[in-house]
């Protein structure tokens, strides 16, 4: 089973594209196990306050495993760089600076397709 690190915009745009994240994720990793650090939960929290888009976080919690990110960093795009290059886990996310920051530590990452299609970028 494959652990990926979940990414609050990533996140967003797998709900907004109405993507099967099952079936998806399947084509690109096989089975895989969600990593939701805290700090990513608080911003899709605050997210989902704004919008009227329901962002079924009970579901992503309840099938993920929830993580205290390295306390030597605050910002959640910080804390998935260290992880994601520690444990060489990819990054679900569609945000450009997080993934120009994770290909320059030679990490990988899961981005949003057009369509309902998903696409791991492995260096």
């Amino acid at each position: 089973m494959s652990k990926v690190l979940v990414d609050a915009c990533g996140w967003v745009a797998v709900i907004e594209g109405g993507i099967n994240i099952d079936h998806a994720m399947a084509d690109v990793v096989g089975t895989f196990e969600p990593i939701l650090l805290k700090r990513v939960l608080e911003e899709l929290e605050r997210i989902q306050i704004k919008t009227t888009t329901p962002l079924l976080l009970d579901l992503l919690k309840s099938r993920s495993e929830i993580m205290v990110g390295p306390e030597e960093a605050t910002h959640p795009d910080d804390q998935l760089v260290i992880i994601a290059g520690q444990e060489k886990w990819p990054v679900l996310t569609v945000d450009r600076r997080l993934k120009q920051r994770l290909i320059e530590m030679n990490s990988s990452y899961i981005e949003v397709m057009s369509g309902q299609n998903l696409r791991m970028v492995s260096l």
